[in-house]
């Protein structure tokens, strides 16, 4: 039997993607700080990133949370690829090489883990990935899958195959009309769905992911989710009714403060005396994360409408964000002529900019990260999403949750729409009841990691997975008693 006081050990495999990788650190850090102890292991580039956007950051991301008494332990393995291998850029084989080749590097890890001195009880990895449940039964591991995105999105793709009969996905002639036959889904439209599941060619790599991934979740042990109980519901209890699914967000950095793990593949700018200058509640910062990107035209558009709002913005702008090759994509003269009233970065840390509270609104592209964000410091969001989850998070955020509004209703992108909605945003009744909606919103997600839906569950699911551990413990014992005695 394992001894109630004996702390579990978890083997931690993070997506390399800095919007997985951010949630993984911290649901890390928090298991550490509930009594486990946890080996993470990151990809040899994910590591060169961060090492170069925090030159002081030790060879060991979790150096200083270990000086806390935290047992975090870390190492890295290789994606498949080489690291001056231009991931971004070369989006699809990157993801093959996930598919493909990733998965042996992390066994051969998992195997050097298992041979040490101290039980290995569990992995945990992202649902993302192909081959967990396999590996970890492999090891006799428990298997705990953490999902990074919303429950809906989640319960999108585990039901991809009811999409497929009922024609939405994957037919010859696809459907349009509303889905209504997801459990715990009242309906939503194809639109609303990730872009994945809108697309008609599904003989993508990330599509042989999704679908690979999906079945090889039925066989984990656990499920944690990045999202609250409260605002998916219906969703959640369907869910959980198929499999052990615990909603545990948001997930956030103690105290949501910048975290003494390096997170970020960037190097940061410091935009804190900037904004001190500005009105409270007056500056729009705009980001479209750390990997999607924007085409020329629509950056255009966007920027002309930035400079016809006369809104002050901070604008986070990658260099790769149109592509690789295009490292100025911004009309001629825009910098000249937004003048003091706005600022421009490449990086920057993006939760002490939505906390700061000269910050007013937030244009983004609705990943999974920057909506829970945003809703935790109180900034309503304007919606421009580009790909994957971004489509349904958009959904959440303006239909069910009223607490931001679309960028565009149509295509193509306008300057004059850009500039009418972003004053929506930011001034008037229009802006205030968008924040009276938000509070409501931020007091549910408080509420949960306080003494709430999402503490609860979390306690859950550690009881339930030592419990799980010990009996299994208790399995292997008796059938070693079984050998005995029947003198084998």
């Amino acid at each position: 039997m394992v001894d109630e006081q004996e702390k579990p050990h978890a083997i931690f495999v993070a997506y390399p993607l800095q919007g997985h990788l951010i949630p993984s650190v911290h649901l890390a850090i928090i298991l550490a700080s509930r009594g486990f102890t946890i080996t993470f292991i990151n990809t040899h580039f994910i590591h060169q990133q961060t090492s170069k956007s925090e030159p002081d950051n030790d060879h060991d991301i979790f150096a200083r949370v270990r000086q806390s008494g935290l047992d975090i332990r870390y190492l890295t393995v290789s994606d498949g690829l080489p690291l001056e291998f231009d991931r971004s850029l070369n989006h699809d084989q990157f993801m093959a090489a996930l598919l493909h080749v990733f998965s042996a590097h992390v066994e051969e890890a998992v195997a050097k883990i298992v041979k040490s001195e101290q039980a290995v009880n569990c992995l945990i990895a992202d649902t993302f990935f192909v081959w967990p449940s396999k590996t970890a039964k492999k090891f006799g591991l428990k298997y705990i899958s953490f999902w990074t995105e919303p429950a809906l999105v989640f319960a999108l793709y585990y039901h991809v195959d009811l999409l497929r009969k009922n024609c939405h996905f994957d037919c010859y002639d696809t459907r349009e009309d509303t889905i209504y036959y997801i459990p715990g889904v009242r309906e939503i439209n194809p639109t609303d769905t990730t872009s994945y599941l809108q697309e008609t060619d599904t003989s993508s790599v990330c599509h042989q992911i999704i679908f690979n991934a999906f079945k090889d979740v039925r066989g984990a042990d656990f499920v944690l989710c990045n999202t609250v109980q409260e605002l998916e519901s219906d969703t959640i209890s369907a869910l959980q009714a198929e499999m052990p699914f615990y909603a545990v967000g948001p997930i956030f950095p103690t105290g949501f403060t910048k975290s003494t793990v390096a997170t970020s593949l960037w190097s940061e700018s410091d935009c804190t005396e900037w904004l001190k200058t500005k009105p409270h509640g007056s500056v729009l910062y705009v980001s479209f994360g750390s990997y999607a990107h924007v085409t020329k035209n629509d950056l255009e558009q966007i920027a002309q409408g930035l400079l016809l709002s006369k809104v002050s913005f901070l604008w986070v702008l990658r260099a790769d964000i149109v592509s690789s090759d295009d490292v100025d994509p911004l009309p001629a003269g825009f910098k000249e002529e937004m003048g003091d009233r706005a600022m421009i970065v490449p990086w920057c840390c993006q939760i002490q900019v939505l906390a700061h509270p000269a910050i007013g609104g937030f244009l983004t592209h609705c990943g999974w990260n920057s909506t829970l964000e945003s809703i935790w410091c109180e900034v309503p969001l304007l919606c421009f999403p580009l790909y994957t989850d971004q489509f349904t998070n958009r959904k959440l955020v303006v239909d069910d949750w009223k607490v931001g509004i679309n960028l565009i209703d149509k295509k193509p992108i306008k300057r004059e729409e850009v500039s009418e909605k972003i004053n929506r945003l930011m001034s008037g009744k229009s802006g205030d009841n968008f924040k009276k909606e938000i509070k409501e919103v931020k007091k549910k997600l408080e509420n949960a990691v306080t003494d709430g839906s999402s503490h609860k569950n979390f306690d859950q699911f550690i009881r339930d997975l030592k419990n799980s551990i010990q009996n299994k413990s208790g399995d292997i014992g008796v059938q070693k008693h079984n050998s005995l005695s029947n003198g084998s």
